[in-house]
């Protein structure tokens, strides 16, 4: 997550002062990352935004508007800092009132200026109007507070044509730093602009003085003439030639000033003809400019200058204004149709989007552009996702699949061990763009690439869709003047009608991602008739586990992406029941391999044991269920908001039935290893553990073991397993949260003690067999006949012959493994002991000398095992001195004690290995 931005700081304004609407430079800090970051900008209280133009994050241009405040700060607020402070502020100035002959920078108001010339100068020529500088010295503003000199002259004004005119103000303002002489100039130049206008008016009457003498004389003559004649006719007379001199007169000056007349007259209509054209230039220039101004994309100036054509001229009754208004509405109505264009043109960005629908909303575009524009980008998300389906569907026909691999030089799925060190270049770290070798997508899977890059997909072009729509449902498209005119409260009325089909439009992208990745991992799960729109692979072999654990951490991230868009759970929960079924398919295909890969253990034991007499297989086995519960750790971990993988009874059950076929096939897998023929035995691979400290390391020398020492090997791994493997992997399962430990724990415990007990069967049959076999030809040897035999002399060579037989089995058993020796051993002297009293009782009659020799051989043999011997080869014995006739005297006794003391001093070094403290310490 990227750090939060400091929030934004004016450190400078140019220029810190001026009217409404000057152009102003805004400097400082943070001011923004773009066009789009920039959500407010006000001077003085009032909003600037509609005018504002991001620089860069230092630099900001606007204009000021008319701001109630004549001094205030400038704030800046950005979506990425929030709101800002200012350490400078700007000061509005009022307007100063222009004359028409002063120079100026800004267009002047014309309405204001028509109505001051028809209202208070009427039928005065402009040249006649004030001067701007009547008292004709330098003027020098000064810097007086205009609030201040208010309060010092209420009611009155410095504008020198004002009924309330104040000269003291006056001078103050334009002349405060003036020097003396300078106001006695002014002075002198107010008097000659006076008499200039005297001697104006004085020069007009002598002009005419002429001709009004002229008149008067004439007027003068015809009064006397009237006064003399004294009669109607003369008065008649003169009446009729004042008349017809007037007439002449009259048509004369017509004749005279007809031409100039209608020169006046021309330029009268050709100036009121440019005053209007002068007047409402904005309307006549407003077409052409607005398709310059849509060439540039200058579309807010194109709605601005609508906005105000649309107040000022749109109900006027004026032909000429409203033709050029239609050309107008013409121009805007073919705008409408480029922005909808553009505003369903995909691929867009979220930005050009809103722009685009904040144009059609101020140009009061027809239907709800807002809407179709989600329709479209509805719609290109799933022509995307199929598009992507298909596209990785041809590239898998036209190439050779690459199946799941890691290192190139091994097998084609690797083994637990060699999985368990990749691992971690597969797993995926928070950031969903995780760094990984460029050779990672020609060797995954295109199920797997497929995968990745509609995930990718989805997660890019979602966010964009989810936040159109919010901006959508809260109004936040629409601009201030949508806002005012209640366009905002019918969008959002819209948006509250259409929530439904908005969910809709939802649930059908997530049901297309859902499906298209079970087509392409999971094809088994849809259904017959999507099977052909979202499936189409060509599955040669079935995904691993670690490629299926990669998926899983994908859709995860996914998941985790959408769910910060504070999108409902609902319509993510068919993402989770995706996500369970690949956990459990995972699982299920994980223990399958791991199956497998036990199977070959078998190729792999050297035979090689250690002190204790195991070899490597029970180890390689645990190492091989622990790596494989290792590489299912983070699929069997439940993520926020996800089931657990053991909830279903089906899912307990079959999970448990793998477990204990594998453990099944390991001893099978024992059992063909124990039982093999040795021509079948692979020699290859046997080698002598040369640096192991065993102290019976010769029997490594060998390049093939017999099968008796395969049993006991086998036995002892056996032995083992049972004691400490099994539980291990107890303990493995239960931390993995695994249902059902006990019964694969107790299924796999049974099945390992038939094994090991057909093993020992088998071995002690083999051992055992040809001793006790030997008992009764080693007995009868010679002739030899109970009822009639010699004093006995010493125990019979049979016996020392079964002796050194069993004393050979417990070397051979002490050499594998020291811990067999009494199980072994004790079952070799119940087999002795059973035929030796089996051969007792089937004598007929003993001698004196036989049953003296039979008790001697009985005893010595008694004797010599009596660290092995159990309850059944104790009631052996006991069977067989009870089938002998009783001593009767104490001298044979006394013979039988010395004849098996001498046996057991001669044959002491023989007889060591059966001696108590061995059998302590073996039994330790």
């Amino acid at each position: 997550m990227s750090r939060a931005r400091q929030p934004p700081l004016v450190t400078g304004i140019s220029p810190n002062e001026g009217i409404s609407w000057t152009k102003v430079t805004i400097r400082g800090e943070n001011l923004g990352t773009g066009p789009a970051d920039l959500i407010g900008l006000t001077i003085c209280g009032h909003n600037c935004l509609l005018t504002a133009e991001w620089m860069s994050a230092s630099k900001i241009v606007c204009r000021v508007g008319q701001a109630k405040n004549d001094k205030g700060d400038i704030i800046v607020t950005t979506k990425s800092g929030g709101k800002g402070t200012s350490t400078v502020s700007f000061k509005l100035l009022k307007p100063e009132k222009i004359g028409i002959l002063d120079q100026s920078a800004v267009w002047v108001d014309e309405m204001n200026y028509y109505d001051m010339r028809t209202d208070r100068n009427k039928g005065i020529p402009p040249l006649s109007l004030r001067p701007a500088n009547p008292l004709g010295i330098e003027i020098d503003k000064s810097r007086f507070p205009q609030k201040d000199l208010e309060a010092l002259f209420p009611g009155m004004s410095a504008d020198f044509t004002s009924e309330n005119f104040s000269a003291a103000w006056y001078l103050i303002e334009n002349h405060s730093t003036t020097s003396f002489d300078q106001l006695k100039m002014a002075v002198v130049n107010l008097k000659k602009q006076a008499n200039k206008k005297n001697e104006g008016s004085l020069a007009y009457v002598k002009g005419g003085l002429s001709t009004f003498f002229e008149a008067q004389d004439a007027l003068s003559a015809i009064h006397q003439k009237l006064e003399a004649d004294g009669t109607e006719k003369v008065e008649g007379s003169m009446t009729q030639k004042l008349e017809n001199v007037l007439n002449r007169a009259s048509n004369t000056a017509d004749t005279l000033f007809q031409e100039v007349l209608g020169r006046k007259d021309k330029a009268d209509s050709t100036r009121n003809a440019l005053n209007v054209l002068q007047r409402f230039k904005f309307l006549f220039n407003l077409p052409l400019n607005i398709e310059r101004n849509i060439q540039k994309g200058d579309y807010d100036v194109v709605i601005n200058d609508y906005e105000k054509a649309k107040s000022l001229f749109g109900k006027t009754e004026v032909q000429v204004f409203k033709k050029y208004y239609a050309e107008v509405e013409t121009r805007i109505e073919a705008l409408r149709e480029l922005l909808l264009d553009k505003l369903l043109e995909t691929p867009s960005t979220l930005h050009d989007q809103k722009r685009y629908i904040r144009y059609l909303s101020d140009l009061h575009a027809s239907g709800d552009p807002a809407w179709q524009c989600i329709g479209a980008q509805h719609q290109w998300i799933l022509q995307l996702m199929h598009n992507c389906k298909e596209s990785y569907v041809k590239e898998q026909k036209g190439k050779d699949m690459f199946f799941p691999m890691l290192d190139l030089d091994s097998d084609v799925r690797p083994s637990p061990i060699g999985h368990l060190s990749q691992t971690a270049s597969l797993k995926r770290g928070s950031s969903f763009q995780s760094g990984r070798d460029d050779a990672w997508r020609y060797k995954a899977p295109q199920q797997v690439v497929f995968v990745d890059k509609l995930t990718k997909l989805v997660v890019s072009q979602l966010p964009n869709f989810w936040k159109l729509w919010v901006s959508y449902v809260n109004g936040s498209l629409f601009s201030e003047t949508a806002e005012k005119s209640g366009q905002m409260e019918r969008s959002k009325k819209n948006a509250r009608q259409r929530q439904n089909d908005f969910k809709k439009m939802i649930q059908e992208v997530m049901h297309s991602l859902v499906k298209l990745i079970r087509g392409a991992l999971l094809p088994f799960s849809l259904r017959e008739g999507e099977s052909r729109q979202y499936g189409g692979w060509e599955l040669k072999s079935e995904l691993s586990g670690q490629w299926l654990t990669h998926v899983i951490q994908t859709v995860r991230l996914s998941s985790e992406s959408l769910t910060a868009l504070e999108i409902p759970n609902d319509m993510l929960q068919i993402i989770q029941d995706l996500i369970l079924d690949l956990r459990v398919r995972c699982i299920i295909v994980t223990l399958q391999h791991t199956s497998e890969d036990i199977k070959r253990l078998a190729e792999k034991e050297d035979w090689v044991v250690d002190n204790e007499g195991l070899t490597s297989l029970p180890s390689q086995f645990e190492q091989c269920i622990v790596y494989s519960l290792q590489s299912l750790k983070t699929v069997l971990d439940c993520k926020p908001g996800e089931a657990s993988v053991f909830q279903q009874q089906k899912t307990q059950e079959d999970v448990c039935q793998l477990s204990i076929g594998i453990v099944q096939v390991f001893i099978d897998c024992l059992e063909q290893l124990s039982t093999k023929p040795d021509g079948d035995i692979d020699t290859a691979h046997l080698s002598a553990d040369v640096s192991s400290p065993d102290l019976f390391g010769s029997i490594h020398e060998d390049s093939s073991l017999s099968s008796e020492q395969r049993l006991l090997i086998a036995l002892s791994n056996c032995r083992y397993l049972e004691r400490h493997t099994f539980l291990n992997i107890a303990e493995h399962f239960e931390k993995h949260g695994f249902q059902g430990v006990e019964k694969i724990t107790q299924v796999s415990m049974e099945s390992l003690k038939e094994l090991d007990q057909r093993l020992f069967e088998m071995y002690i049959e083999a051992k055992a067999d040809p001793i006790v076999g030997s008992l009764e030809p080693g007995i009868y040897a010679g002739y030899f006949d109970w009822k009639d035999c010699l004093v006995p002399a010493g125990v019979r060579n049979y016996l020392k012959e079964a002796l050194v037989n069993i004393i050979a089995v417990h070397a051979e058993v002490f050499t594998i493994s020291k811990d067999l020796v009494p199980r072994v051993m004790s079952r070799i002297v119940e087999a002795v002991s059973e035929e030796l009293s089996r051969l007792m009782q089937c004598v007929s009659f003993f001698s004196k000398n036989g049953a003296l020799q039979a008790r001697l051989e009985i005893c010595a043999l008694r004797d010599t095992v009596a660290i092995y011997l159990t309850p059944e080869s104790n009631s052996s014995f006991k069977q067989a001195l009870e089938a002998l006739p009783q001593l009767s005297s104490g001298t044979d006794k006394k013979l039988l004690e010395e004849l098996l003391n001498k046996f057991k001093s001669s044959m002491h070094l023989q007889l060591t290995c059966f001696q108590a403290s061995s059998s302590a310490m073996m039994k330790t």
